[in-house]
């Protein structure tokens, strides 16, 4: 068996495997541990890994068949990512009262505010460009 063959036949594992897949997310999550330990950038090592797979994904080095049973299932279970914070929710009893209404509308007053600046800037950077690139600055 070649070395091309068995890579032909890996890849075509992986394609069937959301098991495997899960792990090349696992992967890549690590790999950018590595380059956030080695290089001390200041984000996550997941962010840094998703950048990686999602420069493979763009340069067309890795196919989106390869992840996407595994991203599947990860999205489809994501609710055990969230048990422990509803464990501290019920640890937390205080948070069912007025301090978490106060909680929830600062967390909704924010997410607004920054979706409302958001928007005003991307308009504004649109109207600029369709202006001219001379009177970008004025």
């Amino acid at each position: 068996m070649t070395s091309k063959q068995m890579a032909v036949g890996v890849r075509r594992l992986v394609h069937r495997s959301a098991v495997l897949q899960v792990g090349l997310l696992l992967l890549f999550w690590l790999a950018g541990e590595a380059v956030v330990r080695g290089t001390g950038l200041p984000l996550p090592g997941g962010v840094v890994g998703m950048g990686l797979m999602l420069a493979l994904l763009a340069a067309q080095r890795l196919r989106p068949g390869s992840v996407s049973r595994g991203a599947q299932w990860l999205l489809g279970e994501m609710l055990l990512f969230f048990v422990p914070a509803v464990l501290a929710l019920v640890n937390h009893r205080e948070l069912l009262g007025v301090v978490g209404l106060k909680l929830l509308a600062v967390i909704v007053l924010g997410t607004v505010a920054v979706m409302a600046i958001t928007a005003l800037t991307v308009e504004l950077c649109l109207r600029s460009a369709r202006r001219g690139p001379d009177q970008l600055l004025g």
